[in-house]
């Protein structure tokens, strides 16, 4: 449990560096660096599917392809939504959305409890009850502050349920499901270099050094995404999903002040309730695991 736990603070960690690490890229725009993070991605979990001999997964979905027309459709909406998030994460640094898609991250959570009590009918416990309040609260304040919640917000907190949404009907495998997002992606990363202006050859030219911070990138992604599959597996899901809150704070903190991105005093009024609702998911995840420890020790006991 205690590499589990390092394994995912780790990944946060190296998912904050990132965070940063777009902007250090210039003269690629985020637009080229998302094309770059799929197309390196893409091996590296070919790799991880070999490592966990899993290919035939793989095949079985290929099976399918040859006559469930519909099975395309979804794997096509299932690669255009996890786009857009790879999409949102590398551009919002780089045009100063940094704390709108941080904000998105800290909102998520809340949705995803809103969604599994409305599309699944999942009762709320006390704790969710109350965080979604005071996210209610937070969101409420910002429209009343400017009218509206910013799009990268709304994009990330709004467009990931969705996703699993319909990962979780086609019960794919993570890594089965994530090979054939990449995949689909794949040829709209090779586009998006091709049509770059400049050229990927006028961009390294002029930037040589290119040459070994884009590989670089892909492998900051590559094992921040190994760190996180391999803490899911060995973590409770209780403690696992406590530490998914890591993530949004470091983003947080790393676009208030590495990128200089501004919060002005009614903004904190904003935040902080928010973050109190995710405290308090936290919380709730973190005595649940409590609960379960003394009845798994009194297990081995007996």
């Amino acid at each position: 449990m205690k590499q589990g736990v390092a394994l995912s603070v780790f990944s946060s960690f190296l998912f904050a560096a990132l965070y940063y690490y777009a902007t250090l890229l210039h003269p690629l725009t985020g637009v080229s660096i998302f094309a770059w993070r799929v197309i390196l991605a893409l091996p590296f979990v070919a790799l991880l599917i070999s490592r966990s001999r899993d290919w035939k997964s793989v095949h079985a979905v290929h099976r399918r392809l040859r006559s469930e027309w519909r099975l395309w459709l979804a794997l096509f909406v299932s690669g255009v939504l996890l786009g857009v998030q790879l999409l949102l994460f590398v551009w919002a640094p780089l045009h100063g959305y940094g704390l709108d898609v941080s904000m998105g991250y800290f909102l998520l959570p809340l949705t995803m409890v809103v969604v599994g009590r409305v599309a699944y009918g999942e009762r709320l416990t006390s704790f969710q009850k109350a965080a979604v309040l005071m996210a209610a609260v937070g969101v409420a304040h910002e429209l009343l502050r400017v009218g509206t919640v910013s799009w990268p917000t709304a994009v990330v907190a709004l467009g990931y349920p969705p996703y699993f949404m319909l990962r979780r009907r086609l019960r794919f495998s993570s890594l089965v499901g994530l090979w054939f997002d990449m995949l689909l992606l794949l040829p709209i990363a090779v586009w998006l270099l091709a049509s770059a202006d400049p050229g990927v050859v006028a961009q390294f030219a002029s930037r040589p050094t290119l040459w070994v911070l884009v590989p670089l990138m892909g492998a900051i992604s590559s094992v921040a995404l190994l760190c996180y599959l391999v803490a899911s597996r060995r973590l409770p899901l209780g403690l696992f999903g406590v530490l998914s809150y890591v993530e949004p704070v470091l983003l947080f903190w790393v676009a208030f002040l590495l990128l200089g991105e501004p919060v002005s005093a009614q903004e904190w009024f904003t935040y902080l309730p928010i973050w109190v609702a995710v405290l308090l998911l936290a919380c709730e995840g973190a005595l649940a695991l409590g609960r379960k420890e003394p009845s798994r020790k009194n297990a081995r006991t007996d």
